[in-house]
């Protein structure tokens, strides 16, 4: 019985030892501007990989006059890990970013690479509502955009 109530106490701390190694995914609100006149609403949700340990990011934005979210794939620079490209969806621009504190600031480059406009977010609160919903929108724009 002692031998038994043992190997459920060694499997019980392991277990919740493993569990406290991994994150719980942090989802972030930006709010800013493109051209310094644009402004624009960015969600990241950072979460780590269970395979390689290394972070990954789902991210979306809009232009606030705008309904439509973006879908971003986002790449941190491995050298400089404040470093972040941000592909839109289908490659109709790419966001190249620098993370200082709470702020991103950098270049949206146009596909085409003929425009280049200057990128300020800064991070923005969120009520747990908010946040459910951004989480709505993330799942909902994630679906359209690679559903079978």
């Amino acid at each position: 019985m002692k031998k038994v109530i043992l190997f459920f106490i060694i499997c019980f701390s392991f277990l919740n030892h493993s569990n406290a190694q991994s994150q719980a995914p942090v989802s972030n609100l930006y709010k800013g501007t493109v051209d310094g006149k644009i402004p624009v609403t960015v969600y990241i949700k950072t979460e780590e990989n269970q395979c390689t340990a290394d972070l990954m990011f789902t991210a979306m934005y809009r232009y606030n006059k705008s309904n439509n979210w973006i879908q971003l794939n986002i790449t941190q620079n491995k050298k400089k890990e404040n470093e972040f490209v941000l592909v839109e969806h289908d490659f109709s621009g790419v966001l190249i970013l620098k993370k200082t504190g709470n702020t991103y600031t950098g270049l949206w480059i146009s596909s085409d690479a003929k425009k280049q406009l200057p990128v300020d977010l800064k991070e923005a609160s969120m009520t747990k509502k908010e946040l459910e919903n951004y989480e709505k929108i993330m799942e909902k724009v994630n679906y359209e955009n690679n559903d079978c």
